[in-house]
């Protein structure tokens, strides 16, 4: 099987409802824990939902990087004799980030400054990625109500965007 088909069979189906719920639960997330901004981005790189102040953020970009801090981590993870590392956490002088893995396919990613602690985010981060695994599992035990046509070059926008900002 080659890359764009596993991804074709791995793909995520959202439909409307879910896409409400995923958003309450990221603004609830915000509103919680102070944050300036969730973003829940698959783990090809792909956002896929967006909630707060993200007027200054390239979310594409930031959605592709994050993907690939993942998968650089789950290297080191491995190399430790662990599955994977589930949270991550990047401090800056202004921002940090908190990365949650959420089920098996989708990273949490919240974006706060000083104005709140990063045990607030965590622990509102914890909270908002159990319930994001519950819309998952609801929409896995309903399956899809019908058949998503990808495109052929699904797989391969966020490996350009990676490209070329390495490059």
């Amino acid at each position: 099987m080659n890359q764009n088909e596993k991804l074709r069979a791995d793909r995520m189906v959202f439909y409307e409802s879910d896409g409400r719920q995923i958003q309450t639960v990221l603004k609830e997330l915000i509103k919680l824990s102070g944050a300036k901004c969730a973003l829940l981005v698959d783990k090809e790189g792909h956002l896929v939902a967006k909630m707060g102040s993200v007027k200054t953020f390239d979310t594409d970009t930031i959605s592709a990087l994050v993907a690939g801090s993942f998968a650089a981590t789950r290297e080191m993870a491995r190399l430790l004799g662990e599955e994977e590392f589930a949270v991550m956490f990047h401090q800056g002088e202004r921002d940090n980030i908190q990365l949650n893995l959420v089920g098996d396919r989708t990273i949490l990613t919240v974006i706060f400054d000083e104005r709140t602690t990063v045990g607030m985010v965590r622990l509102y981060a914890s909270e908002a990625s159990r319930k994001l695994v519950e819309i998952f599992d609801r929409r896995a035990v309903e399956g899809d109500r019908e058949e998503v046509k990808l495109g052929e070059d699904y797989g391969r926008s966020a490996r350009e965007r990676l490209d070329s900002l390495f490059s």
